[in-house]
């Protein structure tokens, strides 16, 4: 069925050009290769350099709330936490107050890291070739979107 009978029969809102999914889809396969790139020199992948943002923001998180930071739940966070720790860039911890909790701090060369990695959004910036504004208006609506998206479940 080409596009013409597509729009005809009433189903051009069936194309793969028509759906918002696919755009997010392929801009965040864009968007991973950029930060494969950036991230590469750096020794982290996308979701472990996510980990490392939050522990830079806040040292001494526990597993749930690192995980309610990045919506992912402790079965998807684990692992990258046990990768990050075996790199040397964060220890855990059981906490002494509740012996459930895991308590994630970085190490001094997770600290460390957090000045080679200043370099990364200046090359998402570039790469994204807009102006700081634009950029910042893109993610506005994206976390709009996305808190429209989780009311909607």
């Amino acid at each position: 069925m080409n596009a013409r009978h597509a729009s005809t029969t009433g189903t051009s809102h069936l194309l793969l050009d028509q759906q918002l999914c696919f755009a997010l889809y392929a801009a965040n396969l864009a968007m991973g290769k950029v930060y494969r790139k950036l991230l590469a020199t750096l020794e982290l992948t996308y979701p472990q350099y996510l980990v490392m943002l939050v522990l830079w923001e806040r040292d001494e998180l526990t597993v749930s709330d690192i995980g309610e930071r990045l919506h992912l739940d402790s079965a998807t966070l684990t692992p990258l936490l046990k990768r990050l720790q075996a790199n040397g860039l964060l220890d855990r911890v059981r906490s002494t107050a509740d012996e459930r909790q895991v308590v994630i701090s970085l190490t001094a060369e997770g600290r460390a890291l957090k000045k080679r990695a200043a370099a990364v959004p200046e090359g998402v910036l570039c790469a994204v070739g807009c102006a700081p504004d634009e950029l910042q208006t893109l993610k506005q609506d994206l976390d709009q979107l996305r808190t429209r998206l989780a009311n909607a479940l």
